[in-house]
């Protein structure tokens, strides 16, 4: 292990090898990056060697204004110097009471009139574990439904709920009454037929395995889905899909909790993503973004579920004073700039950006997303094709283009499955020359990597 230097300011290479070898092996991104992250500018951020990169990771959406944003910044500012308090458990402050009716300015339909707001933890898997505990209370209900390809966070719960396999194998008795139902990835239909067939046939399946008595599935307590799969290779759901989903869990009586923990406000182009479909779930899953930068999550839900008693969950930091304001500062902020509609705008440029280059690559399989959330499969170009015409993934490539990426002055991040998707998710304040920057170091990279 690296001894720190006394008497002495280290270098760059100093720190990331002092930290490297104190931190867990469950580094990812630092891992991935190899560099000390120092400063942040809106949509840029520079390395311990002075080199800028363009930041198409975003603390994975988390930072939606990007980095220190002049406003968030002042707002924060102000309050630190107020004398409130910056940590209150669950008791009502200015801070709570600011955030609170400027997010329920933000909740379409009916949500500002029916839904309740629970504070959990400051990550997004908090607010994961308070759901399934809320609605296995509310309906006495054991069972719980996910989909394939799910992310909903690393806790115990939230992992059991989430697909990927390779952090779930190691780790013995996860939640039990999980079952996962196949998700309309239309690349890789997982019934073989691709677009409305397979639409139409996954609601079918649901409804049947939801209605059969012998499905071997007791009734579930909730439902949990991504209106787009993030962690899971940006796979948007068709919005019939959505409306399918709703239309079958509402007719049954089965609570439908959509995670918008990474592709809520305003990052695909809408204030929420289940916005497109023009549903109103019974809850929703909110991080990231929601902080203006700092750790905050909720749990939003109609309050005919609000079946917890006082101190039925609880939490030393949630509702972080100073995330409140940054939240509240961070909304005000997307209205005042029209960042959501600017992202729709920003999202069909770069999805055309992008289409055009898949045009010249055989090596892109599919380019997907919706207004700033954009994942790019990467597939063996030589190997042949399946009865759908999407060629085998390949992580190996990915991952190399994305290191070369880095090279170009681009900092993203894979995942999907064999982590083959390259995921783009710049901050909504992102510039069109910007984007028109990403398209060309990412060509570049893919040129290094034929």
């Amino acid at each position: 292990m690296t001894t720190p230097l006394v008497n002495a300011a280290p270098t760059a290479d100093e720190m990331y090898a002092y930290v490297r070898d104190r931190e867990s092996g469950a580094r990812t991104y630092a891992t991935a990056f190899g560099q000390v992250l120092e400063e942040g500018r809106g949509a840029r951020v520079r390395d311990g060697h002075g080199r800028w990169y363009l930041d198409c990771l975003a603390a994975a959406g988390t930072l939606a204004l990007g980095h220190n944003h002049p406003e968030v910044l002042r707002r924060v500012r102000a309050y630190l110097e107020s004398g409130q308090v910056q940590q209150a458990l669950d008791l009502t402050t200015p801070a709570k009471y600011g955030f609170l009716s400027a997010l329920y300015r933000h909740l379409p339909g009916t949500m500002a009139d029916t839904f309740r707001t629970q504070f959990c933890g400051p990550a997004g898997a908090d607010a994961t574990e308070a759901a399934v505990k809320l609605f296995k209370t509310a309906t006495g209900r054991r069972t719980v439904l996910s989909f394939h390809g799910a992310y909903h966070g690393m806790t115990s719960g939230a992992l059991a709920l989430t697909g990927n396999l390779s952090a779930k194998e190691p780790v013995p008795s996860l939640m039990p009454d999980v079952h996962h139902l196949p998700y309309p990835y239309d690349y890789r239909c997982p019934f073989g037929l691709g677009g409305e067939q397979g639409v139409d046939v996954g609601l079918a399946y649901l409804e049947r395995l939801l209605t059969d008595p012998e499905s071997g599935i007791t009734r579930p307590a909730a439902v949990f889905v991504e209106a787009v799969q993030g962690e899971g290779g940006v796979i948007p759901a068709p919005a019939r899909w959505l409306r399918g989903l709703r239309e079958i869990t509402a007719r049954l009586d089965i609570p439908l909790v959509l995670d918008e923990i990474q592709a809520g406000f305003g990052r695909t182009g809408t204030m929420w993503a289940f916005e497109e479909a023009g549903i109103e779930p019974d809850a929703v899953l909110v991080s990231k973004a929601v902080g203006g930068g700092f750790p905050l999550s909720l749990l939003l839900y109609h309050s005919r579920y609000d079946a917890w008693r006082p101190g039925a969950h609880a939490g030393t930091f949630r509702g972080n004073q100073i995330a409140l304001v940054a939240g509240a500062a961070g909304l005000g902020v997307m209205d005042s700039e029209g960042l959501v509609e600017k992202a729709a705008a920003k999202g069909r440029l770069l999805g055309g950006l992008l289409g055009e280059l898949a045009a010249r690559r055989p090596e892109i399989g599919q380019v997907r997303g919706r207004g700033l959330m954009w994942g790019i499969e990467i597939v063996d170009p030589d190997a042949p094709a399946d009865s759908l015409g999407a060629r085998p993934a390949d992580g190996d490539r990915a991952r190399r283009i994305k290191r070369a990426c880095l090279d170009h002055g681009l900092l993203l991040e894979s995942g999907g499955r064999h982590g083959a998707v390259l995921r783009l998710l710049p901050p909504l304040v992102v510039s069109e020359d910007e984007l028109r920057d990403v398209a060309t170091a990412l060509e570049k990279a893919l040129s290094d990597c034929a």
